[in-house]
């Protein structure tokens, strides 16, 4: 062959196993049908399916499959030789997914994951594997739907000492609050909406308990702050106990409800909050609606990045899965975690210390006095009182809304327990961070 026939030979095309061909697995083979050229361009080389695997071979799924090969198993898949990039799209902590996974590995492939839940729990020792063999887990669609706040981080950041990082990162939650917003109706009655609407997970707890945005949380920690992924680390409270109540004395005060995710490094350890937080209503978090997510990076060199898109579907996280695929078929190599596996450090979990000002509601016993031993009570704990509203009686008791200055978790926790102990405060008061944006 002569040097002209070589250097004008078609460069070996990447060869992809997908497992899993839900919406998001449909909606990677839309793309490489529908602009396989334009993929072949910007990859340097043609990227072609060769096998797939799912639960069900005869399910309609809007693009057609006879063209690859079939296998029953995603670890059967996994090692097939020929394949170069197992693409994992089931889901699922362990089982199938993991199986596969590991099973890619240990075969030689490089790996394209949309599985947050997997990477959060089994992440570092996934990671330390397929770097010890020379392979990649890419996963920028497990994070944040279509938003390339993974590329962003590892690559784009690379040389910034992070900060602080903080977003919305479930647009089902964020859906419910704002519909909540919008429409003033009960968290029970858009709950049911968003289930009808196919908005929840088959378990709902994973959306609006805060696990499904937890996971993200914890994959972005390890690569902000070069530590291993530590899910077991992050506070985790969900927007159940959010009222339609707090939805209005919150706007009423000027600010949104938001189940917001925000973890920074101190010399505690690494803090890792995800739970219902206030925000200024004029803030790009504040006025961010329905099931659109937004991540705030800040950076000491760069300052605050904000990253807003689609967090999740079939186009937006199919796009972000076939962003790694193209980066493996460029020959981009970058460590799973932005560093090498071996070299994150475990840190220790701690709770957050840094002072903010938190919104305090209760229900005060209509009693002379009442309101007088709640501010003394506060006062005891040394929390201050920045504004306090009295709204209308219901019944026995009147609502009572305080924003305090900015002060510390634990002395809220202190000031709690001390109302509780005048007899003049009904039921739990509901307490939330104002978080600064």
């Amino acid at each position: 062959m002569t040097d002209t026939a070589a250097s004008s030979a078609e460069p070996a095309p990447l060869r992809l196993g997908i497992a899993g061909l839900g919406t998001v697995g449909a909606g990677v083979l839309k793309i490489l049908r529908d602009q396989s050229d334009l993929i072949a361009a910007r990859a340097g080389r043609p990227v072609t399916v060769s096998a797939v695997s799912a639960r069900s071979r005869e399910r309609d799924r809007g693009v057609d499959i006879s063209a690859f090969a079939w296998e029953d198993d995603p670890v059967a898949l996994a090692t097939r030789d020929d394949i170069d990039v197992f693409v994992e799209l089931m889901g699922g902590t362990d089982g199938p997914a993991k199986a596969g996974t590991e099973a890619a590995i240990a075969a030689g492939k490089d790996v394209v994951t949309a599985n947050k839940a997997m990477l959060a729990h089994h992440g570092q020792a996934l990671a330390e594997a397929a770097e010890a063999r020379g392979h990649v887990i890419r996963f920028e669609a497990a994070v944040a739907g279509g938003i390339p706040v993974i590329k962003t981080l590892t690559e784009g950041l690379s040389a910034n000492r992070v900060e602080r990082v903080m977003g919305v990162m479930n647009g089902t939650c964020n859906y419910i609050l704002t519909r909540m917003q919008s429409s003033g109706l009960p968290y029970e009655t858009v709950f049911d909406e968003a289930d009808k609407l196919g908005y929840l997970e088959a378990d709902p707890e994973l959306d609006v308990g805060g696990i499904d945005a937890g996971h993200k949380l914890a994959l972005l920690s390890s690569i902000a702050f070069g530590c291993q992924v530590d899910f077991d680390g992050v506070a985790l409270e969900g927007i159940g106990s959010v009222t339609i109540d707090d939805i209005r004395q919150a706007a009423d005060m000027g600010f949104r409800i938001k189940l917001l995710g925000v973890a920074q490094l101190t010399g505690r350890g690494l803090e890792q909050r995800m739970q219902p937080c206030l925000v200024p209503a004029a803030s790009p978090l504040g006025q961010l609606e329905g099931g659109t997510n937004m991540v705030v990076i800040e950076g000491d060199a760069v300052g605050q990045i904000v990253l807003r898109g689609a967090g999740a579907g079939e186009g937006p996280t199919a796009s972000a899965v076939l962003a790694d695929v193209i980066d493996i078929a460029r020959g981009i190599r970058v460590s799973t975690f932005g560093q090498p596996a071996a070299s994150l450090r475990a840190v220790r979990p701690a709770q957050s210390a840094v002072p903010a000002p938190y919104y305090l509601r209760m229900a005060l016993v209509d009693r002379p006095g009442a309101l007088a031993k709640v501010a003394a009570a506060l006062g005891d704990a040394g929390v201050s009182i920045d504004r306090m509203r009295q709204y209308g009686h219901e019944d026995t008791t009147a609502p009572v809304l305080i924003v305090t200055h900015r002060t510390t978790r634990s002395a809220i926790d202190a000031a709690v327990e001390g109302m509780s102990a005048t007899g003049v405060v009904a039921g739990q008061p509901v307490v939330l961070r104002i978080e600064q944006v």
